[in-house]
């Protein structure tokens, strides 16, 4: 087998790959190693990566400092779930229909899907309020679980419908010849076809939804027990000072929820991304 690229080709990629990786971790590397300093030593001059007296500490004193810190973090999973629970009972069957059905103003629709995701959800931020004022739904789960949902589904139904297409039609005509429905035909068979686009779908739901509430929640919640992890963690910032070896221990524990998810599914989500990628 020849080889495709010449030596000095793969130094390039390979320094490419390096630097690349060297800006998205170092970020987390950064982190980490903040939250083993102590407080003395975080703005010492000059500027020292490792210091004395790096320990643990902060992940234990964490828990001591800010008692709710775990209710945070599973606020934050649970409205992560609900939200991708609730958008694909709405993505799965849209898709399917914007990929099988032919209909007036789909292609329409499909831009204006796009479009939404071009405005913030800080757009809608007062119009929400005064919609969940009104019908009593402040200080509850549901305020903060009913606009992730509506943010989530445009982009997967994009996703998922690119997916569905691929799948042959063959598939549901043999179901159909067998007296199959359509109901009936999208579970049983379109749905294991498309298990790993699903959970592509699923995961890009999981981490939008775990990544963005704290608008929601900030603005729509004012019960304390209820406050995701990202507004937990402004319990880290004094009115004097931020302790900042904790507040890096608990955004670092608060990660490894979406981490998990990501490696458990990692098959699927290589085999997700890179279906149709070969033609047969």
């Amino acid at each position: 087998m020849l080889n495709k690229y010449r030596w000095y080709e793969y130094v390039l990629i390979y320094a490419g790959l390096a630097v690349f990786l060297t800006f998205v971790l170092a970020p987390f590397v950064e982190a980490f190693v903040v939250s083993l300093r102590p407080l003395s030593s975080l703005f010492s001059v000059p500027y020292q990566f490792i210091t004395d007296k790096m320990s643990f500490d902060a992940y234990f004193t964490m828990w001591e400092n800010v008692p709710l810190l775990w209710m945070y973090m599973f606020n934050s999973f649970f409205i992560a779930t609900v939200v991708t629970v609730l958008g694909l009972m709405c993505i799965i069957p849209a898709a399917y229909a914007f990929s099988r059905f032919e209909f007036p103003a789909r292609n329409t629709l499909l831009g204006l899907f796009i479009a939404v995701n071009m405005f913030s959800g800080a757009v809608l931020i007062i119009p929400l309020f005064r919609l969940m004022q009104q019908y009593g739904l402040l200080n509850t789960y549901f305020a903060m679980i009913a606009p992730g949902t509506a943010f989530v589904i445009p982009t997967g139904i994009w996703l998922l419908r690119s997916y569905l297409i691929r799948i042959p039609k063959e598939l549901e005509e043999a179901a159909w010849v067998d007296g199959a429905g359509r109901i009936y035909t999208l579970v049983r068979v379109i749905i294991p076809v498309a298990l790993p686009g699903i959970v592509v779908v699923s995961i890009t739901a999981f981490i939008t939804a775990y990544a963005q509430q704290f608008i929601y929640a900030l603005t729509f919640n004012s019960v304390n027990e209820l406050n995701p992890l990202p507004v937990g963690l402004f319990q880290f910032f004094g009115r004097q000072d931020v302790v900042w070896n904790e507040l890096m221990a608990a955004s670092l524990v608060g990660i490894l929820p979406v981490l998990f998810v990501y490696v458990f599914l990692q098959k699927y989500i290589v085999a997700g991304l890179t279906a149709g990628a070969v033609k047969e």
